[in-house]
């Protein structure tokens, strides 16, 4: 397959959508009219690290929308509307023309679904496949834009959804558990780690709501909620028998000798969106789960078990260098 052949069919393949886009694919750039404040992320997938396609259960497809999807959370964690999204591919050898244009598709299939733009990119040839995706949103009033920095005393702490689905599907996908797991249950924790949505419709809701401070839960919500502790000079304390679990998840820690609620505290990949905010406005957020609150003191998380004692919890921490096969984003 030749880069000009791959590049025309992208072009007949991905849809512009909104007003933004003056130029696009085709062009040596893309050009974007903007709003006030741009909103900016770059996210990387590697095979071997963060995927691996010799695994039969895990398609070309699936890498197209979990590249987008991850770096699309970025946006969500900040409240930011979508706008476009420009990818950078890394193509072996060994892998044809028909799988690139399934990702591809896969990526168009997300973008569509968010109101995305796939505006440009690069295809370079690799040993190994990668897919980096940089995104742009979009803000009117920077002040409507939700950073980590904001937590205050009195604030609850909630969460958009259940937890620990990504990982109990990575350990499937690993072999570690899930031998005696119902098949559609199992595909269904398989596919939280492969197929992570991006919050936006949550986030616009606690926008409106106004939110304190924002996250999305990437590395777990041990590692997560620290980092709004950190930036808000806050301690945050989270009742780890509030934290709601994914379906399957008890059956997959208890397979690894783990605590459920432990597990899904540090597994990361979620993608769901951990904020604080105050308790009367999270009242007007459907969908919300109260994990904790936030209290004044160190800037740290404290994880509290059912018998009153605390617990400590670490989620993933990226290494450079790192070959672990663990899922990270």
């Amino acid at each position: 397959m030749s880069e000009r052949s791959l590049i025309g069919a992208f072009e007949q393949l991905f849809a512009q959508r909104g007003e933004r886009n003056v130029g696009w694919i085709g062009d040596d750039c893309a050009v974007v009219s903007s709003k006030p404040y741009c909103v900016t992320s770059v996210d990387s997938i590697v095979d071997g690290i963060h995927f691996r396609l010799d695994d039969d259960r895990v398609s070309v497809a699936d890498v197209g929308h979990k590249a987008l999807a991850v770096a699309l959370s970025d946006l969500a964690a900040m409240a930011a509307e979508p706008g476009e999204a420009y990818i950078s591919l890394g193509i072996p050898s060994d892998l044809s023309e028909s799988d690139v244009l399934s990702l591809a598709a896969s990526i168009e299939a997300l973008a569509k679904e968010t109101g995305v733009t796939v505006a440009g990119g690069d295809l370079v040839r690799s040993p190994t496949l990668f897919c980096s995706v940089t995104v742009v949103g979009w803000s009117d009033d920077a002040k409507q834009l939700i950073g980590r920095g904001g937590a205050k005393a009195g604030d609850g702490v909630f969460v958009s959804g259940p937890l620990g689905g990504a990982a109990a599907g990575l350990a499937l996908l690993e072999g570690a558990a899930g031998s005696g797991l119902d098949r559609k249950l199992g595909e269904a924790l398989i596919s939280a780690q492969l197929r992570p949505q991006p919050r936006f419709d949550c986030a616009r809701r606690l926008r409106s709501a106004g939110a304190d401070a924002l996250i999305d839960l990437s590395d777990g919500l041990a590692t997560d909620a620290g980092e709004i502790a950190a930036r808000s000079g806050v301690t945050i304390e989270i009742d780890l028998a509030a934290i709601p679990l994914a379906a399957g998840v008890e059956q997959i820690a208890a397979e690894l000798g783990r605590d459920a609620a432990q597990f899904a505290a540090s597994g990361g990949e979620d993608f769901e969106l951990c904020v604080c905010m105050p308790e009367g406005a999270a009242a007007n957020v459907a969908g919300l789960i109260r994990v904790g609150g936030v209290f004044d003191g160190p800037a740290e998380v404290r994880f509290v078990g059912r018998g009153g004692e605390q617990v400590e919890l670490h989620g993933y921490e990226h290494r450079v260098g790192d070959d672990s096969s663990a899922a990270t984003s």
